[in-house]
């Protein structure tokens, strides 16, 4: 893999209302919890070595959660504080905000809940493009919703233009999202497991090829400038599906908690050279068409690609 390749993938990284914060993440290794105040010395030496983009998720802990996610767009919040403070300080670097509601809510939930706990998905669609608005004012560059709610993507499209921000705002889509059993790590990381019920109401099941691929039509179809398959490695069929549905569209995949504790296991276990086994993943994210790869293996990328390995 060379570093032309690499380019095409993007950092992401855990932001907390701590502003000192440095917390690091039991089931991630070497993923941390990043404050505000930190963010220079934990990008600094990534913007030197060439990081390009990065896509930020908020941990909240110093307020209290509420039903509709009100923390997700506090002026005050961590992705907001974030996403200025990197502008400020890496004016070259590309910012991305996931926007979701799940780490937000008192109940874990992706989207604002009814009376008897089932989404309601006009309320949330409304709620996620004022989310997705605020990150555009506070200078994100791309806003990338991750909730799976029926036509966001309209919504946020609609939101943008209300505040003349369709224009330089780019949408990248969670457009085929399914209900994976590789999330544990990250949920643990943002503290955003349901606290009751599941995810598989509005995320899709495993064997849903043909609801993916619709999925993906009507977030091309909506307005998207981005689609994304997560998580990766075990979907690459999908995720060849979605170049081919959409053949000029940026097409990325998230290499998701999961699949980057597997690698570390794999390789704590002795089975395999972990930056063979990454890079041979990477492989295998552009052979079946991605163009953009969201990982937590960027610092050690950076490093790796100024060395390629032998054949």
């Amino acid at each position: 893999m060379t570093r032309q390749e690499y380019i095409q993938a993007q950092g992401r990284f855990f932001i907390t209302d701590e502003p000192d914060a440095k917390v690091p993440l039991g089931s991630m290794p070497n993923q941390y919890r990043w404050g505000v105040d930190r963010l220079k010395e934990f990008l600094g030496p990534l913007v030197e070595r060439g990081l390009a983009s990065v896509i930020v998720f908020g941990v909240p802990v110093l307020k209290e959660k509420d039903e509709v996610g009100t923390l997700a767009d506090d002026v005050d919040g961590p992705v907001i504080q974030a996403i200025k403070k990197i502008r400020e300080l890496f004016p070259s670097v590309y910012v991305a905000a996931d926007v979701c509601l799940c780490e937000y809510t008192s109940h874990g939930h992706c989207g604002v809940l009814l009376e008897d706990g089932t989404v309601d998905n006009s309320k949330s669609i409304a709620r996620l493009a004022e989310v997705a608005v605020a990150y555009a004012k506070a200078g994100a560059h791309c806003v990338a919703p991750s909730d799976m709610m029926d036509n966001r993507i309209n919504a946020i499209r609609q939101g943008l233009a209300r505040h003349g921000l369709a224009g330089r705002t780019t949408v990248m889509s969670y457009s085929a999202k399914f209900a994976s059993s590789m999330y544990g790590p990250f949920r643990e990381a943002v503290a955003s497991a349901p606290s009751f019920g599941d995810r598989r109401c509005y995320q899709l099941p495993a064997n849903a090829r043909g609801m993916a691929r619709r999925a993906i039509v009507r977030d091309v179809q909506e307005g998207a400038d981005i689609i994304m398959v997560k998580p990766a490695l075990p979907y690459l069929d999908i995720l060849a599906d979605a170049r081919e549905l959409a053949p000029d569209y940026p097409l990325a995949c998230y290499q998701v908690s999961g699949e980057y504790a597997m690698l570390h296991a794999t390789a704590n276990a002795g089975i395999g050279d972990l930056r063979r086994l990454v890079e041979e993943t990477m492989v295998s994210f552009l052979r079946a068409g991605a163009s953009l790869i969201l990982t937590y293996f960027t610092p050690e990328l950076l490093t790796w690609l100024d060395s390629p390995l032998p054949a």
